[in-house]
């Protein structure tokens, strides 16, 4: 450590401000980061502060009083010993005050306040929410972690003034059990202080379901089932979730279902619920394919309630001579070309896509499995004609259909028999083709997607574009997962893994504040940049023992300056670091 001083003018006198700095090394680069700011000193302050940077480097051990830190409501001198003075328990600051910051701007800290008002605990459930939520933004991990670990490492503790000894696994449970019974009101304080914040629109939601799995055991079986795995998963339980956000992504809420749920049952029980909450007024609701069948198309238009869907490709070959012609497609982007058509039935429009990055992507995949087919069978087919003994016909039949399950894409174009064959010693010979039907279906519909609306008075490219958006509701669960860690879940108890999806659910919303603050300021669209950045701002103590030998000392909480880097990212975002952290300056013996 070193001392530097800057200097200011103001009202037309010139100000030297000293501070204490460090060196940090980052990889190859040093960079000098400021501990505390020591304010202004005059010549015998300079005189002073010169002798204390040589005493802190080695250069000299001057143990006289001086005069450092200037109390904020005095004048008052407080004599220390300059060479021993030290720095100490350095720790993350920068990501959790971000967090802290989002919470407050949300204002979660008032509504959890009232939702769980303090009692008898030495700690408020409030602030136990805010460290769960904080935590699974800036680094998310398990209740045991967090207790054990990562808060101890971080600043929350001078921003919430809640020492470390007092966050442990239980009372972080238990915490989970507090908020669990309010999801409801949360999402109803949410919707309100997003369109305070941020002037939303919500006459268009986007709705989707993921699914996440579960590792070890999970005693609700009412929750967790075997379904159809999105993570890939199969061989453990799961649950499914269903979300409803924003054009933008902002999260509006969310419903669990069991794990073996199928995705077109939930559509009338989260639209339902949706609107419960939040009012039903003219919305539209955008879904994916896996959301269509014929009874949610019926009981969306029997209820009057408007969806643009997209259509099962098993739907294409309807519309097979439409895909044809080339009459009455439309260039509405670059790489995108689309025709409407009216449903036979007059209530409905039908917009048919075709996408060129879309048509490569799914030529390439089928000549992709069909080479491997081709290859399996040719190789299938070599091994019949070599054998030496009889080979059963239902084992190889299990083979060909394990090969084609693998390259599923392309099964449809290939027919395959097996015959029997007197010549090989096998008794058996492997035959196949390929369908002409497929080979000229293929080409026509590869790249081709269809949409289905029951709004009639947008055009086409409204209708596609309001399409796309849906993945902002896709990107809600990556970023769950992926940077917010909701999976997998090790809870055992019902509740409490409702409850983690909560406290997820509530990490996103963080992170989707932070989104629009950066996309307002020009810093891109990622978030989890920002905190990285900002996570390596830390706070410390300045410890100064005090020189009347009485063996106590004086404990100032300091933020490091930041970086050129930092600091405009903080300017952009219109935000400032405190320079010392608020909490009580405490003599200890």
């Amino acid at each position: 450590m070193y001392l530097r001083h800057t200097t200011r003018k103001k009202d037309g006198k010139t100000h030297v401000y000293w501070q204490l700095v460090r060196s940090v090394r980052y990889g190859r680069k040093v960079s000098q980061q400021t501990v505390a700011q020591l304010g202004e000193l005059d010549a015998q302050g300079r005189a002073r502060a010169q002798a204390l940077a040589r005493s802190i480097t080695g250069e000299a051990d001057d143990d006289s009083q001086r005069r450092l830190f200037e109390s904020d409501d005095s004048n008052d001198a407080v004599p220390v010993k300059l060479g021993k003075v030290r720095l100490e328990r350095s720790r993350a600051f920068g990501a959790v005050w971000l967090g802290w910051v989002l919470w407050k701007a949300l204002k979660l800290d008032e509504l959890c306040g009232q939702l769980l008002p303090e009692g008898r605990e030495s700690v408020g459930w409030a602030d136990m929410v805010a460290t769960l939520v904080i935590g699974r933004l800036c680094e998310p991990s398990s209740e045991l972690y967090v207790a054990e670990q990562w808060y101890r490492t971080t600043a929350l503790e001078d921003l919430l003034q809640i020492r470390s000894e007092s966050i442990y696994d239980e009372r972080l449970y238990r915490t989970l059990d507090r908020l669990l019974p309010h999801k409801q009101a949360i999402e109803q304080h949410l919707v309100k202080r997003y369109g305070e914040l941020f002037d939303l629109d919500y006459e268009l939601l986007l709705y989707d379901v993921t699914s996440t799995y579960f590792e070890g055991q999970c005693a609700d079986p009412q929750i967790a089932q075997r379904g159809y795995s999105r993570d890939h998963r199969p061989d453990c339980v799961q649950v499914n979730i269903a979300m409803v956000v924003t054009r933008e992504g902002m999260p509006l809420g969310y419903e669990i279902f069991p794990g073996n749920t199928v995705d077109v049952t939930t559509v009338e029980e989260i639209v339902s619920s949706m609107e419960r909450r939040f009012g039903r007024a003219r919305r539209v609701w955008v879904m994916d394919r896996g959301m269509v069948s014929a009874e949610n198309i019926a009981w969306l238009n029997e209820t009057g309630r408007h969806y643009v869907i997209g259509t099962p490709r098993s739907e294409l070959k309807r519309w097979a001579r439409q895909l044809a012609e080339p009459a009455n497609w439309r260039r509405i982007r670059e790489d995108v070309e689309v025709k409407i058509c009216r449903g036979p039935e007059g209530n409905e429009t039908f917009l048919l896509c075709r996408s060129a990055a879309r048509l490569e992507k799914e030529r390439a995949m089928h000549e992709r499995f069909a080479k491997r087919i081709e290859a399996g069978l040719e190789s299938l087919a070599r091994r019949i004609d070599k054998s030496t003994r009889p080979l059963d016909a239902k084992v190889l039949e299990r083979q060909i259909g394990r090969l084609l399950e693998r390259n599923a894409r392309a099964a449809a174009r290939y027919v395959i028999s097996i015959q029997d064959d007197e010549v090989n010693e096998s008794g058996l010979k492997l035959k196949w083709q390929t369908h002409p039907e497929w080979d000229q279906w293929a080409p026509l519909s590869e790249g081709t997607y269809i949409l289905r609306t029951n709004v009639q008075d947008w055009t086409d490219e409204e209708l596609w574009r309001t399409y796309t958006q849906l993945t902002e509701a896709e990107a809600a669960f990556r970023i769950h997962k992926s940077d917010l860690a909701i999976r997998p879940i090790w809870h055992r108890k019902g509740e409490r893994i409702k409850a983690h999806i909560l406290v997820c659910f509530l990490g996103y919303a963080l992170w989707k504040t932070l989104q629009q603050w950066q996309s307002r300021a020009g810093l891109g669209d990622s978030p989890r940049t920002i905190l990285t950045e900002l996570s390596r701002i830390t706070a410390a103590d300045v410890v100064l023992p005090l020189a009347d030998n009485s063996g106590r000392t004086l404990r100032i909480r300091c933020v490091v300056r930041p970086d050129r880097s930092q600091a405009i990212l903080l300017e952009r975002l219109g935000l400032k670091l405190p320079e010392r952290l608020r909490v009580p300056q405490t003599v200890e013996m």
